[in-house]
């Protein structure tokens, strides 16, 4: 069996930061774009939050191998 690569440990670790999301998918017996889009923006309200609370910021890029992503000047200078 083949190792995983990065790209398949990094969405393991998405997928386990949204079991709950994923749960209720489960649940949805008739899926539409209002629900699709309903879960669409879920998941990345999910993910801002997470990034906002991250004990090191950047810490799921680091650990997957990517480089974080820089900020750019103008937010940087508003923060």
């Amino acid at each position: 069996m083949a190792q995983p690569t990065r790209i398949d440990l990094l969405e393991l670790d998405i997928d386990l930061r949204l079991t709950d999301l994923w749960r209720e998918a489960a649940d949805i017996s008739e899926w539409n774009l209002e629900v699709a889009s309903a879960f669409m923006r879920a998941a990345y309200g999910k993910g801002y939050c997470d990034a906002l609370t991250e004990d090191a910021p950047g810490s799921l890029c680091v650990d997957h191998g990517y480089e974080v992503p820089r900020r750019r000047e103008r937010d940087a200078a508003e923060a």
